[in-house]
């Protein structure tokens, strides 16, 4: 008597007269099959199917029975409505009209990915939320909360009901795939034209929930794995577009690669593209929260990395842009120069990650500096000379320098340097004032005026004079600071009785 399982399954049925034809008759009725799709429960399923019982295909269940139904091979061939083409229709049904059930087939597949990856299930249910996201939102409607069909209302309805619905209304529902599900949907809505911005807004949207649940610093080996293939998949899925993706959002996947230590030329050409996105960015999206206690609030490493690849590029190809990332800087040192745990190297390293003629004015990085000697008043001599190194007074503006003058906070160096200016500035005036000047194309000619020789006697000597306590002052100043810096390196040295 033929049993309906081997009559309806190629795969039984070959295992069964194998044994037959090799002597093995007493034995046929046990069969043990590993790796079956879907386990026992699927395997009942099929039981039912074959003899005759009520079976009930599901978004649940309907990738696994699939897979299953190839795995014995039950085709039309063997008999007509078999279990494949039952399957078929189901899952095709469920493609073309249901969004939701499309999520839950994918959750299914996570138990069988090789055979449904093998059976092309991933890729049509990946098809399928792809031709779904590049339509209008306007043609769909949501029903029961967990399907998504097409809309025959009139266009006026239509517009009216989804006035409000925006692009990114998959967003939610593919962000709760694992990786490679997510990778295979962002490869099939790039092939339907879906605009580069979204898809990129999409990878942010995915990414940032992801690693919202894995709390930093408490990481185990699968875990660092698992990020590290997570974020060398990312990089390599980012559309190439200009725009395509914000400048934070690779920021902090850079950050991520670096901590996961994934290979160098992923790394190199993440950090690459982000610094030929500075001119277009703003001090906020430098921002990159570090999340260990004793760091700094945001971090400035990975930032000085980026503006060095930037003026790295820059030596290659010069451009006046170079103002614009200067600016961008400042702008940022100014954002996070109240940081109490911000360490002096950190916050001079990236003043002098751009080269000096990065500024046409330094008052925006000397407002930085002030703001960071403000927030750290312990400074020593040393440590206040060290982050004022950077800055150059001579492009201070008027209102900037006697600011400045005025400051106790900046060290003995830079208040001496504006004295000295100020004080030569005021003896070109004092020279110019006594001189009459008349300039051609190629020389400048001094002529002093007929008559006047006995009155610029007086302002000469007087200059001379000032010129000379300009010098005594000079000396005064060296001698106190360096006085002043070898009593504060003895403090620190416990030394002073």
């Amino acid at each position: 008597m033929e049993l309906p399982m081997v009559s309806r399954s190629g795969y039984l049925n070959r295992l069964v007269f194998q044994r037959i034809s090799i002597g093995e008759k007493n034995t046929v009725s046990k069969i043990q099959i590993e790796n079956f799709p879907g386990g026992a429960e699927i395997f009942e399923l099929v039981v039912k199917f074959c003899y005759g019982w009520k079976v009930d295909l599901t978004a649940a269940n309907i990738a696994p029975a699939y897979c299953a139904a190839h795995f014995l091979e039950m085709s039309d061939d063997l008999e007509q409505g078999n279990l494949i083409s039952k399957a078929e229709t189901f899952l095709s049904f469920i493609l073309l009209t249901s969004w939701k059930d499309i999520f839950q087939i994918l959750k299914s597949c996570e138990a069988i990915s090789s055979w449904a990856k093998e059976l092309q299930v991933l890729k049509r249910c990946s098809e399928a939320i792809a031709w779904k996201a590049s339509m209008d939102p306007k043609k769909f409607t949501a029903y029961d909360d967990d399907s998504l069909c097409f809309n025959a209302q009139s266009n006026n309805a239509r517009n009216s009901q989804h006035s409000c619905v925006a692009e990114n209304w998959w967003f939610d529902d593919v962000s709760f795939l694992r990786l490679d599900h997510f990778l295979e949907v962002i490869e099939s809505i790039k092939t339907k034209g879906v605009r580069p911005e979204l898809v990129g807004s999409c990878i942010a949207h995915w990414t940032e929930k992801w690693l919202s649940q894995i709390p930093f610093g408490q990481h185990n080996r699968p875990t660092n794995q698992l990020l590290k293939v997570t974020a060398e998949s990312l990089i390599k899925v980012l559309p190439e577009e200009k725009n395509s993706v914000s400048c934070n959002f690779l920021l902090h996947l850079l950050k991520l690669g670096r901590m996961m230590r994934i290979k160098f030329e992923l790394l190199n050409k993440l950090e690459q593209r982000i610094a030929h996105m500075l001119e277009q960015c703003s001090a906020s999206d430098l921002l990159v929260r570090n999340h260990g206690s004793t760091d700094s609030v945001y971090d400035v490493r990975i930032i000085r990395r980026v503006v060095r690849s930037y003026v790295s590029s820059m030596l290659l190809y010069p451009t006046q842009r170079i103002y614009i990332v200067g600016k961008l800087v400042d702008g940022y040192l100014a954002m996070i120069a109240r940081d109490e745990k911000l360490s002096i190297k950190q916050f001079q390293l990236l003043t002098e990650a751009l080269p000096k003629d990065a500024r046409y004015c330094d008052d925006n990085l000397y407002r930085a500096m002030d703001m960071y000697l403000k927030a750290h008043p312990s400074l020593t001599e040393e440590g206040r000379t060290s982050i004022c190194k950077a800055m150059d007074y001579h492009k201070l503006s008027q209102e900037a320098r006697q600011h400045a003058m005025k400051n106790e906070r900046l060290p003995l160096y830079i208040s001496m340097r504006l004295v000295l200016l100020e004080q030569v500035n005021m003896t070109k005036s004092m020279t110019t004032t006594g001189s009459n000047y008349r300039r051609t194309k190629t020389q400048t000619i001094i002529r002093i005026s007929k008559g006047l020789d006995e009155e610029c006697m007086t302002p000469l000597k007087e200059i001379s004079m000032m010129k000379q306590e300009v010098e005594n002052m000079k000396m005064q100043l060296n001698a106190l600071q360096k006085c002043k810096m070898q009593l504060q390196r003895q403090v620190l040295k416990g030394c002073i009785v």
